[in-house]
């Protein structure tokens, strides 16, 4: 039996989105967009994200 384990979590905590507790799928993870999740909150498409990030941009950071 094989297990998985993600490069960025160190004692529980992610290092790539300090001060949080390691949530594979989690904004900022290096999975979100890529694996389907079992939660729905956590299956949001890159071209999606992409889209509501290009919308919170001020109007002169916008390309």
């Amino acid at each position: 039996m094989s297990g998985w384990g993600c490069p960025h979590e160190k004692d529980g905590m992610c290092k790539r989105v300090p001060g949080k507790k390691c949530d594979p799928g989690m904004k900022g993870c290096t999975l979100s967009g890529k694996f389907l999740f079992s939660s729905s909150e956590k299956n949001v498409s890159r071209h999606q994200r992409e889209r509501e990030a290009e919308k919170s941009k001020k109007p002169e950071e916008r390309k």
